[in-house]
């Protein structure tokens, strides 16, 4: 644990900061894969709707 003195000999205990880096663009791979989760996600939810829908109008 990386412990600080202050003055009068006082001991304070930081939490340990991560090291700050800027985030890098998704790769057009990464964009193409995004798309095809978003697409898969809409028909899947497209589809719980339908049979939820379908399954609540039983006469």
């Amino acid at each position: 644990m990386p412990y600080t003195n202050e003055e009068g000999g006082l001991l304070n205990n930081f939490a340990q900061e991560p090291k700050v880096y800027p985030a890098e663009p998704p790769t057009t791979g990464q964009k193409r894969n995004y798309i095809i989760l978003g697409i898969a996600a809409a028909l899947l939810v497209g589809g719980l709707i339908f049979v939820a829908f379908t399954v609540s109008n039983v006469n």
